[in-house]
């Protein structure tokens, strides 16, 4: 599926104020965006999501199709199949360790962690602590694709958002390879976790970047893949190695990106 002339309707680069597709804000979409699948932090399912959680405004529409286009990075179009028999849990299944990322951490924990981060107000607060989010990495997309990761697929509905907003089209943005030294980018920085941080821009400047495609699809092996700089030393070093091979045979997105965050905390001493 790709994104059709009459969903491009977009603010105007620079104007950030107003949405053909309900009038918000860029403030207000970018807040949804964060906030659209809080159910799915509670454990609950599409039908049983409540409007309102720790306050706040939860589980609206995310503007300009991008939760679809997120949601089709990472699984596939069209009815949903069971992936892993005998999982019927919310909890994500980590492809590094074969186990639930929840580990053994309590339900009160994880709804005081739930509550903070649906809180925050401020956009770009929002998205820092989407990065930095444990709470949100211990669940999946869905439950018949309990490795896709729902951190990773709210970052990329964001970065989407904002991309869309500010008048690119899907057709128009890259992956891109940015300095984990450098300030991440408000909204459009999907993963920054120690040596590895990327971006999805239409910008990408001089740094190392690979087109998403002409549409949303599975895709991240083969953009990984055309990458001309990837981050690390994969051919000093044998744990690069091991993460830039495996990079090249996952395709979900959102699995992708969880997979760099779960391999760098269990080898990170040895890159």
């Amino acid at each position: 599926m790709t994104r059709d002339a009459s969903s491009a309707s977009r603010a105007q680069p620079g104007s950030g104020e107003t949405d053909d597709e309900g009038g918000e804000s860029s403030s207000d979409a970018l807040v949804a965006a964060y906030r659209h699948d809080t159910h799915k932090l509670r454990g609950r399912a599409h039908e049983n999501a409540a409007a309102e959680y720790a306050g706040v405004r939860v589980n609206e529409q995310v503007p300009l199709h991008a939760d679809r286009d997120a949601a089709l990075l990472s699984r596939p179009d069209g009815e949903p199949e069971v992936t892993v028999s005998n999982h019927r849990s919310p909890y994500r299944l980590s492809l590094v360790s074969g186990e639930q990322a929840v580990g053994d951490v309590g339900a009160g924990e994880i709804g005081a962690a739930v509550k903070a981060l649906v809180s925050t107000a401020d956009p770009g607060a929002a998205h820092e602590a989407w990065l930095e989010s444990w709470v949100a990495a211990v669940f999946s997309e869905s439950l018949f694709y309990p490795y896709t990761s729902l951190k990773y697929h709210t970052l990329l509905v964001a970065a989407l958002v904002s991309n869309y907003r500010a008048g690119a089209g899907f057709e128009d943005l890259y992956l891109v390879v940015d300095s984990p030294d450098e300030a991440v980018t408000p909204h459009r920085t999907v993963l920054d976790t120690g040596p590895v941080s990327l971006r999805v821009t239409a910008d990408p400047g001089d740094r190392p970047a690979a087109t998403l495609g002409a549409g949303p699809t599975r895709s991240f092996a083969d953009v990984w893949s055309r990458l001309p700089e990837h981050p690390g030393d994969a051919d000093g070093c044998r744990a690069w190695r091991v993460l830039d091979a495996q990079l090249r045979r996952i395709r979900s997105w959102s699995t992708a990106l969880q997979f760099i965050e779960d391999f760098l905390e269990w080898r990170g001493d040895a890159l």
